[in-house]
């Protein structure tokens, strides 16, 4: 990789504020390198150093952008990722990591990250695609708020909006932790997603719910979108492995 100190160039003035970066890197030199070239851009940056740290400031901040390191400290970026996606589909999320493979790229974008940038990088490059996401932060279109929208055999939830149409049209107001645990549970639709990755993603790391809570949320959806509770179609729980929506 190699540092650059140069004239910001790459961000036009605009009258949006200033775009907001989100960098989760636990190698403080190269955290302070490519920090320092972020701000002659133009971007305010926010660091982290962990896992967890990068959730909660995801959680108590607002970003145009983050930029993810996947072996973290506590959670690692792969967590992270998953985390972020299940409340936030449209947040910019770039990996930049050591891990190089063609299995590691298509993992990491397959849980919703928009771009892949391998170490040791160019830092030209990493700031061009930088400039890229954060203009389509800023975008809104009606086609893009559609996919925040999922539709199953009558059914609709809208991710965006914490809200929901059952079976029989009946309007429901979703919590923001409902939300979260149906937004992975659709995402990952016909797998079983394990107890310890409900509780990572959704509850948070430090945070140890029985797991008949988590039973009694499935409960829920089943009243909410099943034609019969006590014979379900879509949400299942797996005696002793975990949790599944299925829509096959």
């Amino acid at each position: 990789m190699e540092y650059v100190t140069r004239t910001s160039h790459l961000l036009n003035p605009t009258p949006m504020s200033q775009p907001r970066i989100l960098l989760v890197e636990d190698e403080k030199t190269l955290l302070d390198a490519v920090k320092m070239n972020l701000e002659m851009e133009g971007y305010e940056v926010e660091t982290a150093g962990s896992g967890t740290e990068a959730i909660k400031k995801f959680n108590e901040q607002r970003f145009n952008l983050v930029i993810l390191d996947i072996m973290l400290p506590e959670l690692d970026g792969y967590k992270v990722c998953q985390t972020i996606r299940v409340s936030n589909s449209e947040l910019p999320i770039l990996f930049l990591t050591a891990k190089d493979t063609s299995t590691d790229k298509v993992f990491g974008l397959k849980l919703g990250a928009d771009d892949y940038l391998t170490k040791p990088f160019n830092l030209e490059e990493l700031l061009l695609r930088t400039k890229v996401l954060v203009k389509h932060s800023y975008r809104g279109t009606k086609e893009e708020k559609n996919t925040h929208i999922f539709r199953f055999d009558g059914n609709e939830i809208n991710f965006s909006t914490f809200t929901a149409k059952g079976k029989r049209g009946h309007a429901i107001q979703l919590t923001k932790r409902e939300t979260a645990l149906l937004k992975l549970l659709i995402d990952r639709r016909n797998e079983v997603v394990s107890r310890k990755d409900i509780l990572e993603t959704v509850w948070g790391y430090d945070v140890f719910p029985t797991t008949r809570t988590i039973d009694n949320f499935i409960l829920t959806f089943r009243k909410y979108f099943e034609e019969d509770s006590r014979n379900p179609k879509y949400f299942h729980s797996i005696r002793g492995v975990g949790y599944k929506f299925t829509d096959k």
